[in-house]
């Protein structure tokens, strides 16, 4: 299917001034978290929350700063999360994906808002 990206924006939650970015993502269903380079990070004046062990693709591990809280908007959904700070562009994985409730859509190769609930995020299973 080839990558997938989509454009999202992402904030700063504590921010009182809002400043949004508007920035492309990969989204990654292999990943768990939303990964974010240094410079957004520093772009968004977060804190650093915590330090978390981080598995790589290639097996080894590395420690790297985890910062937040985040908002992330796509379309008509929004969520807050932290973010890895790690990598050279933002990421998107599968637990903001499922927090969103949007899918990839393997004929269109895109991000997309899930079709069985259009105009609001699917109930969440607890």
């Amino acid at each position: 299917m080839g990558y997938v990206r989509a454009r999202i924006e992402i904030a700063n939650a504590k921010d009182p001034t809002n400043k949004v970015l508007s920035v492309t993502s990969l989204v990654d269903t292999g990943a768990a978290l939303l990964c974010i380079p240094e410079r957004v990070a520093v772009q968004l004046g977060l804190e650093e929350l915590d330090k978390r062990p981080v598995r790589m693709a290639d097996g080894t591990l590395r420690t790297v700063p985890y910062m937040g809280p985040i908002l992330i908007r796509f379309e008509n959904r929004r969520c807050l999360t932290g973010a890895l700070v790690m990598g050279d562009e933002v990421l998107l994985g599968a637990v903001p994906m499922e927090d969103l409730d949007v899918l990839i859509s393997p004929l269109l190769r895109k991000l997309v808002v899930n079709p069985e609930s259009p105009d609001t995020p699917a109930p969440v299973r607890v």
